[in-house]
């Protein structure tokens, strides 16, 4: 499947889940980026240079970061969501409506409900 990036703020459970739906999940911990104050534009240029797809919760600063730099993997941004296996099949279908095309893409993934 994709190769994704969770950011700082990702929910470990989401990403657990979308590993179980066979897609290869970098985190930020795993990556040695973890508390260390990294700002969201070394966020983006991490995952360019990782070929990654960003997920985040950081909907605001990463959409703004899209049309600041739009030439990215991906970035998908999220709503908060507590159904953390809703979330991620959703974060999945997205993926796959988009036939794993994900390149320079902004994919809003909004809370149902």
């Amino acid at each position: 499947m994709s190769r994704l990036y969770a950011n700082e703020n990702f929910r470990l459970s989401v990403v657990l889940a979308l590993i179980e739906l066979g897609h290869d999940v970098l985190t930020s911990y795993d990556a040695d980026n973890a508390n260390l104050g990294v700002s969201d534009a070394q966020v983006l240029d991490f995952v360019r240079n990782n070929n990654r797809i960003i997920l985040t919760f950081n909907r605001r600063d990463f959409i703004q970061l899209h049309y600041q730099k739009p030439f990215h993997p991906g970035i998908i941004v999220c709503t908060e969501d507590k159904d953390n296996l809703a979330l991620a099949r959703r974060i999945h279908q997205a993926i796959l409506d988009l036939n794993n095309n994900t390149e320079n893409q902004l994919i809003r993934i909004n809370r149902l409900g």
